[in-house]
């Protein structure tokens, strides 16, 4: 599926219809249809920025072009006629379409023309200069040559990665020791080389290492999920580097070799035994580095870099904090479970399938594209419940108003025993809320019963439990045991009582002659 809302952000960088179907993935016709569709509805990246992507669909209802077969120039002629004096491409590209029209086929526009030309350029070898633009590009790669820490333990010599970024146009270079090539130490390179230039560049051109992109081919581009959140979140592009095309790339190459020798090379004979320890040599390093004078002309990468600070995209108001995706499904109690932590969501999700995305701090929840609840992470203990009032059903809302110290309150002026009975139920489940329920039940049997028969039928309860249920108290209330309890207790008048206190009734000698037979 065309990613709308890309083409617009992209668009509003700055870019051009090919770079931004080349980062997006997309044809550029594609590109040039939804901007059209766009324009005739009002519609820009500011407008659209908090809408979902099926949203943006369904309002451009774009229609797939029909596919044209075009005539492929012969670029091997194209070449050899441009080696004469006097010949343009603009003249050989009118001669190919008086040729397609004569043949009845299509030819291509003179931008297409000339883009397959270059293409042609790079494949035979032809290789044109590129005049980067200052503030347009930031190209990032892993040196090929690694530090090494010493462990303090063993002794043992460990690998420490080199992260190398440079500003093609001022040549102006971060560099950064990482202990791996993780997902993790690739954003959190990135971040910091923006912190160190003060801006972003429009466009990023990363190599194709799988931490970044996830494919790349001619025909689709595909970026991991978190390296395209952190573009978006910096403003930036990614139009990554052809495979086995070095020459896309060519300022960082030729950077990353010079890092190697006047950085890493020169640390050789150090020992660091932390990656603190490595990274603060390495940036006296890199100072020196970029104040080097050119050899051949003025100046140096720090001397241009003032120039080309302020054509940077400003950096936004705080740095990007890297997430994790997984995908969960909403229980029946309208939760969902992460890292052992429940997070409530809207019942009306209940058994949906949402994308869950993890920071340090929070916790938000996707569903098709938009974000239905957002909580602040739960750190500690396990089976932690974080539950918004607003996502309970209306019938579970009533107990909010409750709390366990009320429902206590209600029962001591019941009795001692009706008192232990919600102690039991508030205290049997994960969470406290979760016995509301059964106290509220409980309580609202004095109002049925009368307090002194809900008092004795707890009583009843637990003699026979130290764990009773709401169903064993109503149990012995319809069947009236309590009141058993309540004859046995209550105490016996005066003239219930015999007038002699030792004088043994017809009872006791009755009870013994049974015994002695």
């Amino acid at each position: 599926m065309i990613n709308y809302k890309e083409i617009l952000r992209y668009q509003s960088l700055g870019l051009n219809n090919t770079q931004i179907a080349a980062g997006c993935g997309c044809s550029r016709n594609s590109v040039i249809s939804t901007l059209r569709n766009a324009k005739q509805k009002g519609l820009d990246w500011v407008k659209v920025q908090d809408w979902s992507d099926s949203e943006l669909a369904d309002i451009l209802l774009l229609s797939s072009p029909p596919k044209s077969i075009y005539k492929m120039p012969d670029y091997q002629y194209v070449h050899r006629e441009m080696q004469k004096s006097g010949t343009t491409l603009t003249l050989l590209w009118l001669e190919y379409c008086d040729q397609c029209r004569s043949s009845g086929e299509v030819p291509y526009k003179t931008t297409q023309f000339n883009k397959y030309y270059h293409d042609y350029l790079q494949k035979t070898k032809a290789t044109f200069s590129l005049n980067h633009k200052p503030g347009e590009v930031m190209q990032v790669d892993w040196a090929g040559q690694t530090a090494f820490l010493v462990d303090s333990d063993n002794g043992e010599l460990v690998k420490a990665f080199i992260f190398v970024a440079v500003l093609p146009y001022s040549g102006y270079t971060y560099s950064e020791a990482f202990i791996d090539q993780k997902e993790e130490s690739w954003i959190n390179a990135h971040v910091n080389a923006y912190r160190y230039f003060g801006g972003v560049s429009r466009i990023l051109i990363p190599d194709n290492l799988k931490t970044g992109i996830s494919k790349n081919t001619r025909e689709e581009t595909v970026i991991n999920r978190a390296y395209q959140e952190m573009a978006s979140h910096y403003s930036t592009a990614i139009l990554p580097a052809r495979p086995r095309k070095p020459k896309d790339k060519g300022a960082v190459e030729g950077t990353v070799g010079n890092v190697s020798i006047f950085i890493t090379s020169s640390l050789r004979n150090q020992q660091f035994f932390t990656i603190q320890e490595l990274n603060k040599a390495i940036g006296a390093k890199l100072v020196e580095f970029n104040h080097k004078p050119f050899q051949k002309k003025e100046g140096s990468r720090a001397s241009v870099y003032e120039e080309e600070k302020s054509f940077l995209i400003p950096l936004p108001s705080h740095p990007y904090e890297l997430a994790r995706w997984k995908t969960a499904t909403v229980q029946f109690n309208y939760h969902i479970c992460v890292d052992s932590q429940n997070y409530s969501c809207p019942y009306e999700c209940i058994k949906q399938t949402v994308n869950v995305r993890m920071t340090k701090t929070t916790i938000e929840v996707f569903l098709k594209g938009s974000r239905i609840a957002s909580h602040i992470r739960l750190s500690g203990r396990p089976n932690q419940y974080s539950t918004y009032v607003e996502h309970m059903p209306p019938n579970h809302q009533q107990f909010i108003q409750w709390n366990g110290k009320r429902f206590l309150s209600w029962a001591e002026k019941i009795g001692t025993h009706a008192v232990t009975v919600v102690q039991w139920f508030l205290s049997q489940h994960t969470i406290e809320q979760q016995g509301y329920k059964a106290c509220m039940g409980l309580l609202r049997l004095a109002d049925k019963y009368t307090s002194i028969r809900l008092e004795n039928a707890c009583s009843k309860a637990l003699s026979f439990t130290s764990q009773p249920s709401l169903k064993s108290v109503q149990a012995i209330l319809r069947s009236g045991q309590d009141k058993i309890i309540q004859k046995m207790e209550q105490p016996l008048l005066p003239s219930d009582l015999p007038l002699h206190g030792f004088t043994r009734g017809a009872g006791y000698y009755a009870l013994r002659k049974e015994e002695q037979c």
